[in-house]
């Protein structure tokens, strides 16, 4: 029998995943901003600027943000110079899909049922991304790819001078987004198409089309005579988009018009104050309208004169035009790719909620400072006069604690000694997936999974007395996840208590130690090396103490 063959991208690599550990985050008060008062009731302080590797910073946030993230935009980086001179093309394309790969399926999960993923690329890798974000969202839920003209002028260098980006959409919904997605605002240039040279007293009006196409025979294909005596039928292909008894109705309405000389074939009238309120979003999106690469520079360079500007920053035009059509005020919006800032100063200008991720030090140079700039109403480039932005709210500035596990100098994991008591209940309550959330007054309710299901974090060796009131007081109806350093005694005598040893009950749960996962090949992991054979008197074969003791197994 023949394996099942399905349609698919392969790239070397692709069976590889990497066991991610679910990190907390750690907030930095002193990095953190906020205006002085309030400027609206509507202001959000509780944006979210992370600092770390995207890939673990996304599964750090996946606990409390799965299914709420409205929009995510993502700008990824391809690094197709320095980066991969040591490796063929082949496996050049194939790390960079393994990578993407990995961040798209957690920001899956983080979507709302309603939300989007809007992702700008150029023709290096769009048709391969294409190929492989349809296994994982599934071809079914594409929504789009939009045409973005970032560049206007003209390269005498090039074949075919480059004028466009690609901005691929999905959702969750598929085609049934358009339900729930926005319109755009109708601009001067659509609203002027309709006028009143009748004096019609339901206001301006256009003239729209009376055939649809197809043959169709419910009522749509009959004949019909002008006010000049001129018999109309519906096109070869084509029928009436009413039946004859609403044709008539509509013609004694003034609702159809036959032209001056009453002979043209009838057209209907589209009323202004009729239609939807904005019109549907294309796929084609000119500079004029979202901005171009120059543009984008400006703003940063006006932002930060002393500087460089990014090499491809985005205009604050486009992000607009993404967070206009796919989200409403108060709704997140995230970009793990945060590079200069535009998504969430743009964001916040639009009262959206906002999270982003960068892991360059250019998160201190140029996005803090922006986005305090943007809080402290000091920004008046971009879309500020467009959104009405006068300043407010603010943004809480977060890093990635270090691995929970790391090694002692025999080579054994242990807890890091960067964790004090709380942050391991922290760590752990989330490798377990229980929500943190520590009582005041009972001392072993550090987290819950449930109502009735706790957990509780020690670092402490337990003795069958301490289990045994332990127990007591949990009580029946409810059960208690005990994690520890050690304990004495057969853990089936307490059925409401579930105990196990740390480090050992997690060692093998993540890749413990791995802080970067970037787009960069001199980050990616190395090959293990060989292990080499110990003889008995080695130190490491030795029992050392550490903070927990690693001799035994589970009881």
């Amino acid at each position: 029998m023949t394996k099942k063959q399905k349609l698919e991208l392969t790239w070397v690599g692709k069976e590889n995943r990497p066991r991610l550990e679910p990190r907390i985050l750690l907030e930095d008060p002193e990095k953190s901003h906020h205006a002085k008062h309030r400027v609206t009731d509507d202001d959000i302080f509780d944006n979210r600027l992370i600092f770390g590797d995207n890939l673990l910073a996304l599964k750090a946030l996946e606990q409390e943000f799965t299914g709420k993230v409205k929009c995510v935009f993502i700008d990824p980086p391809y690094n197709t110079g320095s980066a991969f001179a040591h490796y063929d093309d082949g496996l050049e394309h194939s790390i960079w899909l393994g990578l993407m790969r990995d961040r798209l399926e957690i920001i899956r999960r983080l979507l709302s049922d309603d939300g989007s993923l809007w992702v700008t690329l150029d023709d290096n890798e769009a048709h391969y991304f294409k190929v492989m974000c349809d296994e994982v969202f599934g071809r079914q839920n594409f929504v789009a790819s939009a045409v973005w003209e970032n560049f206007y002028g003209r390269s005498n260098a090039a074949a075919i001078s480059p004028s466009h980006n690609y901005v691929l959409i999905y959702s969750p919904l598929g085609q049934q987004w358009r339900f729930k997605r926005n319109l755009l605002p109708r601009d001067e240039a659509a609203a002027s198409k309709y006028k009143n040279p009748d004096n019609d007293p339901r206001g301006p009006w256009r003239l729209g089309p009376i055939f649809a196409a197809e043959e169709r025979h419910e009522g749509l294909m009959y004949a019909i005579r002008t006010p000049s005596g001129r018999e109309v039928r519906p096109p070869k292909g084509s029928h009436w988009r009413m039946t004859e008894p609403d044709f008539w109705r509509m013609v004694n309405e003034g609702r159809i018009v036959f032209g001056t000389k009453g002979d043209n074939n009838p057209a209907v009238k589209l009323y202004l104050n009729e239609v939807q309120a904005g019109m549907v979003p294309r796929t084609w999106w000119p500079h004029s309208e979202v901005g171009h690469s120059q543009e984008a520079k400006r703003e940063i360079q006006s932002l930060f004169p002393d500087t460089l500007p990014f090499d491809t920053p985005k205009p604050e035009r486009l992000i607009h035009r993404v967070i206009q059509i796919a989200t409403n005020p108060g709704d997140i919006v995230l970009d793990s790719f945060a590079g200069s800032g535009t998504t969430g100063a743009v964001a916040h200008k639009m009262g959206r909620r906002w999270v982003m991720v960068e892991l360059e030090e250019h998160c201190h140079t140029h996005i803090i400072p922006r986005l305090k700039k943007v809080i402290d109403g000091e920004d008046k480039g971009g879309v500020t006069e467009a959104t009405g932005w006068q300043g407010g709210g603010g943004f809480r500035y977060f890093k990635l604690a270090p691995s929970l596990l790391e090694k002692d100098k025999w080579g054994r994991e242990v807890i890091s000694k960067a964790y004090n008591a709380e942050m391991l209940a922290e760590a752990l309550c989330k490798i377990e997936g229980f929500t943190y959330a520590p009582s005041e007054g009972v001392y072993w309710q550090h987290g819950t999974s449930t109502e009735r299901d706790f957990i509780y974090v020690t670092t402490q060796t337990l003795s069958p007395e301490q289990l045994d009131a332990l127990s007591e007081e949990v009580g029946e109806g409810q059960t208690l996840l005990v994690l520890c350093a050690a304990f004495r005694g057969n853990a089936s005598a307490w059925p409401n208590l579930t105990v196990k040893k740390i480090p050992n009950h997690i060692r093998e749960r993540c890749e413990w130690g791995h802080d970067d996962y970037s787009l960069n090949v001199e980050n990616l992991p190395k090959a293990p090396p060989v292990p080499k054979v110990l003889d008995e008197a080695s130190p490491r074969s030795a029992s050392q103490p550490s903070l927990f003791d690693l001799a035994g197994d589970d009881q």
